[in-house]
């Protein structure tokens, strides 16, 4: 094999090292879909099935992450991508760190579901949670769709819609207050309510991230404003 051919076998090596590294960060990213979608299923449906499903099979997304930071060590050690190629490398691990958080949070989500579920139904609160929950969702899906396409105007899109996620808390938070202070009661599972939407606040900050994290992938530089489009928010749980 001539110098050319062993120069464009490397290259296809190479290219074909980091579709695979994008694959399994995309297989990742169905998997955290999949946590955050039942988690939201969890408890608004009051199902403590499916709520320690979501918390058994988090596992797996911890050790997808595991594997994906190898692998980008792997490559980046062994082939010292450069430009656009070490870019693409870096992404995937961040985007696979913001997916494995996702899933800690849906996990918690989870925790909350199996605790309301023994408690009074609150039919207008748990409408509330699935419409944020919902926003929350397809705001992760967006985004993950805008990495695995390489569509950069549909993850400024996601970006720039963060404050949609933050309305919705702010709102949900007064619901809840008004709530508790309205019959004590209610203080417990209004709780365990409040801690739930702030986790799903946090999967649409995660989102953002990852809509950051292509713009820079795919051209290099920073979104056009530093700061994000943020809602004035209440003092919120942390």
């Amino acid at each position: 094999m001539g110098s050319a051919d062993m120069t464009e076998h490397t290259v296809k090596s190479f290219e074909d090292e980091l579709n695979h590294l994008t694959a399994e960060v995309a297989r990742m990213g169905g998997l955290a879909e999949a946590q955050v979608s039942d988690a939201i299923d969890a408890i608004v449906r009051r199902d403590v099935p499916l709520a320690q499903s979501v918390i058994d099979r988090d596992v797996r997304l911890d050790a997808l992450d595991a594997e994906i930071e190898k692998k980008v060590i792997r490559l980046i050690a062994l082939r010292q991508p450069m430009a656009h190629d070490l870019r693409r490398t870096v992404a995937a691990m961040k985007i696979s760190s913001n997916l494995e958080r996702c899933g800690d949070l849906a996990k918690n989500i989870a925790k909350r579901a199996l605790i309301t579920a023994d408690a009074e139904p609150m039919i207008a609160l748990t409408r509330s949670i699935e419409r944020m929950g919902r926003l929350v969702a397809a705001r992760l899906k967006d985004v993950l769709d805008a990495y695995t396409t390489g569509d950069l105007d549909r993850a400024v899109a996601v970006w720039q819609r963060d404050q949609e996620v933050d309305e919705h808390y702010n709102s949900l938070f007064r619901e809840l207050l008004t709530y508790m202070m309205g019959d004590p009661r209610t203080i417990g599972p209004c709780t365990h309510l409040l801690f739930a939407a702030k986790n799903l606040e946090r999967i649409g900050d995660h989102a953002t991230n990852i809509a950051e994290i292509v713009h820079f992938e795919i051209t290099g530089g920073d979104l056009i404003s530093s700061e994000r489009p943020k809602w004035d928010a209440l003092a919120t749980p942390n």
